[in-house]
């Protein structure tokens, strides 16, 4: 596979997982009322991170936002910081990757620094896909405790009886976008983390080799050159003229 194509599918899983988590967020199907016992009623009721709706038999629905911030669950409140992280490092990660593909080309970005904005995408929508995964993952996990202990306050009569009449809520079809919008953005992340290895230039190292060519045999060695300085080429300059100036007695000879 191409590092295009890698870079491009990646980037394409990424922004449709994004999408995903944007839209889980604003829908209003996070808890839907449980009909397992009355599965004939004329009020139908569901929760979001947002508001809370109610829909009669004849078509009306009335949703009222929740007013209020100190007086939510705590639950409530962390699910959605880790929806809203999740959207703002989404919304950066798609800007970077933007500028990172490699069919873009800007005015003097090389392909190094293409690469460190690839991998720099892939870490954010790998982060961002991860809140998602963690928030919506909270409030089932929510949701879970709260039908437990309904149940169980609703059969809490003597021998079995129904005692009380409570509201129960199950997972809504907003969770389950989340979590499917969470993992294709962690896909869509690796991916793109993978594709950062081909964009990346290759190092090359080159080794300095000198050679003595005065002589028939020429022998090669490897090694850094060392060029020889001016006092160096006087001082031996210098010690010849001397050697002829005063001949040794074997010159006689």
């Amino acid at each position: 596979m191409s590092t295009t194509l890698c870079q491009m599918m990646g980037f394409i899983l990424s922004t449709l997982g994004f999408a995903g988590c944007i839209a889980a967020t604003g829908l209003d199907t996070w808890s839907t009322q449980d009909l397992y016992d009355n599965p004939v009623t004329s009020v139908f009721q569901y929760e979001g991170l947002w508001r809370s709706c109610v829909k009669q038999s004849s078509g009306f629905t009335e949703c009222r936002p929740y007013y209020t911030i100190l007086g939510l669950p705590a639950m409530l409140q962390a699910v959605r910081a880790l929806m809203i992280v999740g959207i703002v490092l989404g919304v950066i990660g798609l800007l970077v990757s933007i500028f990172a593909l490699k069919c873009i080309r800007i005015s003097n970005m090389d392909d190094s620094a293409k690469a460190k904005m690839t991998l720099t995408s892939g870490i954010m929508f790998i982060v961002s896909g991860i809140c998602a995964i963690a928030g919506v993952s909270v409030f089932a996990n929510m949701l879970v405790t709260n039908f437990w202990m309904s149940t169980a306050n609703m059969y809490s009569g003597v021998g079995g009886m129904v005692q009380t009449v409570q509201t129960r809520y199950t997972f809504g079809s907003a969770l389950f976008v989340g979590w499917i919008a969470g993992s294709l953005t962690v896909i869509g992340g690796i991916i793109m983390c993978i594709a950062c290895r081909g964009l990346a230039p290759e190092e090359t190292h080159y080794k300095a080799v000198s050679y003595n060519a005065s002589g028939h045999n020429v022998a090669y060695r490897t090694g850094g050159y060392k060029p020889s300085t001016i006092y160096e080429s006087k001082t031996k300059s210098k010690n010849e003229d001397e050697a002829q100036s005063h001949p040794s007695k074997y010159d006689y000879v």
